[in-house]
């Protein structure tokens, strides 16, 4: 069904068999239909292989040599520094391994396609101007698929597309792009480092209503991708990954989605939610608004929401997806199915970190262990700040020690103030940690829980007090001398 959509011809095949010794490709055109090839292997010292989507074929019985390898690299383009190079006007990628000396030593020579129809199945959410993220694994069809949607947008849509082309896998080798993209505009990047800057170059310098991005691999690329978002350029861009969950729990790409964080909440809001007092939040709406999870050439699954699916998989709660696959005949279907963006995702997505070991500042380590041993908690009191998971103290000493408050602020410990230094209020703190940690579906009424975020503010408040106060003690003793020496 595929075969019959490619745009590629037996010449644009021809081409990459040309570059491969004669031995090693003379099966290729005799035996196997190149159609369905996805790419050639070629490493020093072991039979050469052709790879299919459900196979792989050796061809031939005899090893490849460096004889073989310097044939290949004596038709092709040079190497970047992303170790790519291509055939020009074609897509077709050749990747290189090399020795600790250099020495390129094994080839992998990937065929690539245009496939007319590739992007019927997403077309609606393209044409809707919403910023998309195509997920996949590799050979999977992603970049077929940004090519399709480069020609569609900027062809049939006649919207300004730019394409930012960092190995040049998406318009092909050379300064003529293929014509699987149609009118749209290809920017090429020097080398992989520089990928985030020629993003927001495209954006200042070139006016697109789209670009188009491939492999966003980093946090630059994520956080141009972020300012591409914001200034109302659509952005459509793919990322390596099976599902949504492997985003969520990529710390380098988690700002595509919105990014997590952990936050405090109050005993009313916990008890609303039922659910513990700290628990993960999405941090920022999410650079994408659609994210789809490409299974194979027929089968694709849409998050339409992405900013409700990653609330709900923080939550706990059942993620609906959209499932859209491609009949023999055709046509189009789908239905809403439930993923489980749960199961997968560690602990601390879904329960505090137990805050079991606490530094005491002012507080009778004593007394604290032994109403610790009456509600049976499992408290352990530690001197080392470092080694802590909360600090305990008092107002007073919340004052004199705003440098040590500072410190634990910047290790992102955080700080419980009691309000009065008694048996009463320390048992309310025991109280409150163990909800914190998971132990109790209710809880009592914590006290001032400091999160590390707003330490640094409120050091700057306690030296405004202790400023106000150390002046008014200096009227005070002011006044008192005069009426002695009157």
């Amino acid at each position: 069904m595929i075969d019959e959509h490619i745009l590629e011809d037996q010449d644009q095949i021809g081409l990459l068999l040309d570059v491969i010794p004669p031995r090693i490709r003379l099966p290729l055109e005799s035996a196997i239909n190149p159609k369905g090839l996805l790419e050639i292997v070629l490493d020093v010292g072991r039979i050469p292989e052709a790879r299919f989507t459900d196979t792989v074929v050796p061809l031939d019985s005899y090893e490849v040599s460096k004889h073989d390898i310097d044939y290949v690299l004596a038709r092709i383009g040079s190497f970047g520094k992303d170790k790519r190079a291509g055939i020009e006007r074609t897509l077709h990628r050749i990747s290189c391994i090399q020795n600790r000396s250099g020495e390129v030593i094994g080839l992998t020579c990937r065929v690539g396609r245009a496939v007319i129809g590739a992007v019927k199945m997403v077309e609606d959410l393209v044409l809707s101007g919403k910023n998309i993220l195509l997920l996949g694994k590799p050979g999977v069809g992603k970049t077929t698929m940004l090519r399709e949607i480069a020609r569609v947008l900027s062809d049939e849509a006649t919207r300004r597309v730019v394409v930012v082309d960092t190995s040049n896998e998406i318009g092909g080798d050379g300064d003529i792009p293929h014509v699987s993209i149609g009118k749209a505009r290809r920017m090429q990047v020097s080398s992989p480092e520089q990928q985030h800057a020629v993003m927001i170059e495209a954006v200042e310098n070139h006016m697109p209503e789209v670009i188009i991005i491939d492999e966003i691999g980093n946090e630059f690329d994520a956080a141009a991708a972020r300012t591409i978002a914001e200034r109302g350029v659509q952005l459509i861009g793919t990322a390596h990954g099976d599902t949504l969950l492997n985003l969520m729990m990529n710390p380098t790409l988690q700002d595509l989605v919105g990014g997590i964080q952990n936050v405090i909440l109050s005993d009313e809001e916990a008890r609303r939610r039922k659910t513990q007092k700290t628990v993960p939040e999405r941090k920022l709406p999410p650079t994408f608004e659609i994210v789809v999870e490409i299974k194979n050439w027929k089968e694709v699954a849409i998050h339409q929401k992405v900013s409700e699916a990653v609330d709900c998989a923080l939550r706990g709660q059942a993620v609906l997806r959209m499932f859209r696959w491609e009949e023999y005949n055709g046509t189009i279907r789908q239905k809403i199915t439930d993923a489980d963006l749960t199961g997968g995702l560690p602990s601390e997505f879904h329960q505090s970190k137990p805050l079991n070991r606490v530094y005491c500042l002012g507080i009778d380590r004593t007394k604290l262990l032994q109403l610790a041993d009456q509600l049976e908690f499992p408290l352990t009191v530690t001197d080392d700040l470092g080694e802590c998971d909360i600090v305990l103290t008092t107002k007073a000493y919340y004052r004199k020690t705003p440098s040590l408050l500072q410190k634990a602020g910047s290790q992102k410990k955080p700080v419980f103030v009691l309000r009065t230094y008694s048996t009463a209020q320390m048992r309310y703190f025991l109280e409150v940690i163990e909800q914190y940690s998971g132990k109790k579906e209710e809880g009592m009424v914590s006290q001032e829980v400091i999160p590390e975020e707003e330490i640094s503010a409120r050091i700057a408040d306690v030296r405004k007090i202790q400023s106000t106060n150390n002046g008014s003690a200096q009227a005070i003793k002011t006044s008192a001398k005069r009426q002695r020496n009157v």
